[in-house]
C-alpha cells in the first residue's frame, strides 16, 4: 500500500474547529482503509492541552471520537508534510503559507473554500480516494482564482467560549464541508 494521503486541519487554538474537523474527516474517510491520515494544529496553540468539552461533545454526536484529542502547535514541518491543509478560516491558510510557501501556496485551503471549489470532474475516472484527493486538491489550486476569489461564507468563526447555539451552527458548518470533501473523495 503506498503512503496515506496526508490531511492537516488548522485553526487558532487546536481545541475546538480543527479538532472536531480532524475527527470528523478522519471518521468519515475511514472506509478508506487507512489511506488517509488526518492530523490537526493551532496557530497559537498549547501542546497538549485537551479538546474543548463543548467540541468533543458535539463530534460525538456528529459520530467522530474525541478520545485522545490533545492540542499542538502549527510548524513549518506540519505544513510541509501535508498534501491538503485545511483551515478554519482564512486566518489559518495564509498561516501556513507564510510557514511554508512552497508547499502551502497551492495546498492550502479553509475547510468550506476547498469544499465550494471542489468539482467531481477533476477526479473524473479515477477510483482510488488517494488518486481522487490529490486529482481534486490540484483542481480546487487552478479554480481558486478563477472563482471570483474568496467568500465571508468560506471563514468558520470560533465557537470557544460562545453560546452552545454558535457552537452547534459551527459544527453543522463542519459537518457540511467534511460531507461534501468526503463524497467527492470517495467518489
Amino acid at each position: 500500500m503506498s503512503e496515506p494521503f496526508r490531511v492537516l486541519v488548522v485553526c487558532t487554538g487546536n481545541l475546538h474547529r480543527s479538532p472536531l474537523a480532524e475527527r470528523l474527516l478522519a471518521f468519515r474517510l475511514a472506509s478508506a482503509g487507512g489511506r488517509f491520515r488526518v492530523s490537526s494544529a493551532g496557530t497559537i496553540a498549547v501542546n497538549g492541552a485537551p479538546m474543548d468539552p463543548a467540541a468533543a461533545s458535539l463530534l460525538t454526536e456528529l459520530g467522530g471520537d474525541p478520545a485522545g484529542a490533545a492540542a499542538r502547535r502549527l510548524t513549518a514541518p506540519l505544513v510541509k508534510d501535508a498534501e491538503l491543509v485545511l483551515g478554519a478560516a482564512t486566518e489559518h491558510r495564509e498561516a501556513a503559507v507564510r510557514l511554508s510557501p512552497v508547499h502551502g501556496l497551492g495546498r492550502a485551503f479553509t475547510l468550506r473554500e476547498f469544499a465550494r471549489l471542489l468539482h467531481e470532474d477533476d477526479a473524473a475516472g479515477l477510483t482510488d480516494p488517494v488518486e481522487r484527493a490529490a486529482a481534486l486538491t490540484r483542481g480546487a489550486a487552478a479554480r481558486r482564482g478563477a472563482s471570483g476569489g474568496g467568500s465571508r461564507d468560506d471563514d468558520l468563526d470560533d465557537p470557544y467560549g460562545a453560546s452552545e447555539e454558535e457552537a452547534r451552527a459551527c459544527a453543522a458548518r463542519i459537518a457540511e464541508a467534511v460531507e461534501g470533501i468526503t463524497a467527492a473523495v470517495l467518489g
